[in-house]
């Protein structure tokens, strides 16, 4: 193992094959650690990587039930925590990340400008050329439900499992409550803005060739919403009536109320004049238009004071001794 060695590399494996071996066999020495997680994959990938890699910086772990990529994942950083590493990287087996990229991704973590980083496919035009259009539109949509849900409004492609994590980070995370699934980007950042970690992105280009994908952005958005609704309800609360209180709550609390109050009279007084077929008065106008002006302008003041909000500044030396 390179005594320089200051990463460690969790890699899901599932219907991969012998993807995972070509791989490994491109991650450079900056990485010390390599678990690579069978997630009672059907091709038995775990079994092939003992058998033809000689790479002795691999682990095999093994899942006796399939839990999902989030599970796979956690069960390496668990792994990875244990470690001296500084940084976890995400990789996975299908050879859609380049692991020559690995250096570029945990270069703003090992300077200790960032907590998180994370691969962005949207940053260029050039790099979004090659997605399939339904892919691009659902994308589109599950990153603006992140961000609501997350508090992360600069943040983009939150399917992208290219991700590089610092390991105290890592060790306070919750993993228990981390969903085990599809959802477990996403997730993983609500923690993340819970810890008021931040992140930070690297531009890379979306590669498809003939791995098999069981994603579907678009056929993923109904599900996603729920996950999302509840995080951004737990987010509210807790970032602003639990942990602080600020002008920006009590625009929160008015703003949704001021808009909900003048489109309900608004829609019954409207209702109203077209059954007995005569104009509203100009009060009634008023009582209806003002609430919703207000409402409208509380709840963009509060939108800026929340995209400020996001985090500017690591964390990770602020959490306590090493965890190894």
């Amino acid at each position: 193992m390179n005594a320089e060695a200051s990463v460690a590399v969790v890699i899901p494996c599932f219907r991969v094959g012998a993807r995972a071996l070509d791989v490994i066999a491109r991650i450079g020495p900056e990485v010390g650690w390599i678990f690579a997680v069978d997630d009672a994959c059907p091709e038995r990938s775990g079994d092939l990587i003992e058998r033809d890699c000689r790479d002795p910086r691999v682990r095999v772990l093994r899942h006796a039930e399939n839990g999902g990529v989030g599970a796979a994942t956690l069960t390496g950083m668990q792994a990875a925590v244990a470690t001296t590493a500084r940084v976890i990287v995400k990789l996975d087996g299908d050879g859609q990340m380049d692991p020559a990229l690995i250096p570029r991704l945990v270069g703003p973590i090992l300077r200790g400008q960032a907590d998180y980083a994370k691969g962005n496919r949207f940053h260029r035009f050039r790099d979004v050329a090659s997605m399939p259009t339904l892919r691009l539109v659902g994308n589109a949509a599950l990153s603006f439900l992140t961000k609501l849900s997350t508090g992360y409004w600069q943040v983009f492609d939150p399917t992208n499992g290219f991700v590089a994590i610092e390991r105290r980070v890592a060790a306070a995370l919750p993993h228990q409550r981390i969903a085990r699934r599809y959802f477990f980007e996403s997730d993983l950042l609500y923690e993340l803005g819970q810890l008021r970690a931040k992140i930070v992105e690297m531009p890379m280009q979306a590669v498809y060739g003939d791995e098999p994908s069981s994603l579907r952005p678009l056929a993923m958005i109904a599900p996603f919403l729920r996950g999302h609704l509840r995080n951004l309800a737990r987010r509210l609360v807790y970032s602003y009536f639990v942990r602080g209180f600020s002008p920006a709550s009590v625009e929160l609390m008015l703003g949704p109320l001021l808009l909900v109050f003048g489109l309900g009279f608004g829609g019954h007084a409207w209702w109203t004049s077209i059954a007995t077929g005569h104009a509203a008065t100009a009060g009634t106008v008023m009582l209806a238009a003002l609430p919703i002006i207000l409402g409208l302008q509380l709840l963009l003041s509060w939108l800026n004071f929340d995209v400020a909000a996001e985090p500017r500044e690591p964390i990770a030396d602020r959490l306590g001794d090493d965890p190894a």
